[in-house]
């Protein structure tokens, strides 16, 4: 059956609130869609109050857009929103069992350039880790064909693994999501990362949404109403019968397709992280997030 085309209207609101006043403000941002073989988007509007002195748009090391934005007057609430517009395709379909085995797609990877720098460690991912290694190898037994096996290694994170906003921080390390089998969206694209570069296999971090309504038949539906993070896998050149990065959500145990908007990718969490910055003052703060993610058209 074949899967239309779906166009959304997209909203992320970041609001700060300071205890004491910021003299000045750096932030970089990625809030923009990214475009590739199954998106097209584009920034309806990128706002910042107060308005900033500076802000400049550029393509990051691994292509994607971002926005750099400086405040330089004093202030004690900053509120950032991203309005953007984007139609997503559905992915080809995919026949795991013929795509390569597993150690036929990690002997070519390092010689890659796409695939190389997404099989070391990263600051948020170190491996090899024989931990991480030991736990992905229940999926990727000898000769196992890739997309099979890590198919096999996101279901399982989904089923073994309870989502728990309050069981982790941004900070917290792989292993120990790997050992209290707690987290949320990022700790579990972490760990499914982590796995995969353990073994040699190159994956990367992908920062998006998640449409905020769940999909006909889908009761569960973890990561909406936020920012949303899944795992690209490299599963071999497809002129060499591999299918190429296959999107992989193992928060919800799916095939990221047409349900997830893209704004970027890279190693993990730091390279990507859509909105980061550095103040001078502010003391304590506050944060909300509101995220939107409707069909339209």
């Amino acid at each position: 059956m074949t899967v239309a085309p779906v166009r959304y209207r997209c909203s992320h609101v970041t609001a700060y609130s300071y205890g004491e006043p910021v003299t000045e403000s750096h932030l970089i941002a990625h809030l923009s869609p990214r475009p590739h073989p199954r998106q097209t988007g584009r920034m309806v509007r990128l706002s910042l109050d107060p308005a900033p002195a500076v802000a400049v748009d550029r393509i990051d090391w691994f292509g994607n857009p971002v926005t750099y934005a400086a405040l330089q007057e004093p202030h004690r609430t900053l509120t950032v929103t991203a309005e953007l517009e984007v139609e997503v395709s559905a992915p080809p379909p995919l026949d795991p069992l013929a795509t390569p085995p597993w150690e036929t797609v990690r002997d070519a990877a390092r010689e890659g350039a796409e695939t190389a720098e997404h099989v070391f460690a990263s600051p948020r991912v170190p491996a090899p880790d024989p931990d991480l290694a030991a736990f992905a190898g229940d999926s990727f037994t000898p000769g196992r064909p890739v997309a099979d096996a890590a198919l096999d290694l996101m279901h399982r994170i989904h089923r073994d693994f309870t989502f728990d906003p309050a069981a982790t921080t941004v900070s917290t390390p792989v292993r120990d999501v790997l050992g209290q089998r707690r987290g949320v969206c990022q700790d579990f694209a972490h760990l499914l990362i982590g796995a995969a570069r353990s073994l040699g296999l190159p994956a990367r971090y992908v920062s998006g949404y998640l449409r905020t309504l769940p999909p006909e038949g889908v009761a569960d539906w973890r990561g909406a109403a936020a920012s949303h993070a899944w795992v690209q896998l490299w599963t071999g050149d497809p002129a060499a019968g591999g299918c190429g990065w296959l999107d992989l959500d193992p928060t919800n145990g799916v095939i990221a397709g047409v349900d997830h908007v893209t704004l970027a990718w890279g190693r993990d969490y730091d390279d990507v992280c859509p909105l980061r910055g550095v103040i001078v003052g502010g003391g304590s703060h506050t944060l909300s997030v509101a995220v939107r993610v409707e069909p339209f058209g």
